[in-house]
């Protein structure tokens, strides 16, 4: 491994099967595999790095996500290019999924910075940007 490296990230969910089901096909698109499944939990691992996604206990839901408040803004991944941002957006609004600065798209990161924004079931922020 090397130092630095991110290991993984955990984040809590609303509701954990409407996030699987959301998170599910966007991250095997990107090559993502099944990593762990449990009762109140699933991941999914892409070389060393995994993503896991929590029920949040219902003690917590009191106060909902917001990506302007202290915390988490977005999640950023690389596309293979533009053509594979172009073709994720094509399925992202065919899933009816909440596509984000649909005014800039997709320049809406800047002139030169080639991206789709989009929102998961809690409203966070991802970003699916061309090398």
């Amino acid at each position: 491994m090397s130092n630095g490296l991110l290991h993984h990230i955990e984040i809590y969910v609303s509701d954990l099967k409407r996030s699987i089901d959301f998170w599910c096909w966007y991250l095997e698109e990107l090559g993502y595999e099944p990593f762990q499944k449990w009762e109140s939990g699933q991941s999914w691992k892409i070389e060393d790095t995994y993503i896991v996604f929590v029920q949040t206990e219902e003690r917590f839901l009191d106060v909902p996500y917001h990506r302007c408040r202290v915390g988490l803004n977005h999640l950023a991944f690389y596309a293979d290019s533009r053509q594979h941002v172009d073709e994720m957006t094509k399925k992202l609004k065919d899933k009816g999924i909440t596509i984000l600065y649909t005014e800039q798209h997709p320049f809406a990161g800047g002139d030169d910075h080639y991206a789709i924004y989009f929102e998961d079931p809690d409203r966070i922020k991802v970003e699916l940007v061309a090398p």
